[in-house]
């Protein structure tokens, strides 16, 4: 495991189009079939990387939490799935089924769409505005595996906040670290 911290893509850098199968419905989606017209939380995770495994169920209640107020949530896995089966679509299928995502969990097969977000880490965040263009980046709180440290998602939270009330969100961001992306 190689820690890796988010290469913090430019502030009001456009998200990047995709086409992406959905390892639950085993159906492809583009970006646009997904995403809000509030705000959009992208995030590159994975099945077997020890940060994201620290974070799943403070996934799922952040999602539960904002998706009512129309935020969407959309998770891309992006790992190199022959040297870490364990990132397999049929067991990111059985990872979210288990944990009960209520997002939209995707398979970057070709890592095209974690190069074009600049994406480094897992877990990575980014969130989007209602014009599709980036307004946060970085971490989901302070926690880590092992520092004692609850998962809260705070700074995801704040940023979606913001958003909500119409507020602008600063740009003092703080990346996201965890284990690098798994590249063929």
């Amino acid at each position: 495991m190689a820690l890796t911290p988010s290469t913090m893509l430019p502030l009001g850098t456009r998200a990047p189009e995709f086409k992406l199968l959905n390892a639950i419905d085993e159906r492809e989606y583009h970006l646009n079939d997904l995403i809000s017209d509030k705000a959009t939380v992208i995030m590159f995770i994975c099945n077997h990387c020890p940060y994201v495994k620290h974070v799943q169920e403070g996934l799922v209640d952040l999602a539960n939490d904002y998706i009512p107020s129309g935020i969407s949530f959309i998770a891309i896995n992006s790992n190199d799935v022959e040297n870490y089966p364990e990132d397999h679509p049929g067991k990111m299928k059985e990872v979210a089924e288990r944990l009960g995502y209520p997002f939209p969990y995707l398979f970057d097969e070709t890592q095209e769409v974690a190069r074009a977000y600049d994406a480094a880490c897992t877990p990575d965040f980014y969130i989007f505005d209602s014009d599709l263009l980036c307004v946060y980046r970085g971490q989901m709180d302070h926690s880590r595996p092992g520092n004692g440290k609850p998962v809260t998602g705070e700074h995801i939270r704040e940023a979606l906040d913001k958003i909500l009330n119409g507020d602008s969100i600063s740009d003092d961001q703080i990346p996201s670290i965890g284990c690098n992306i798994k590249w063929k």
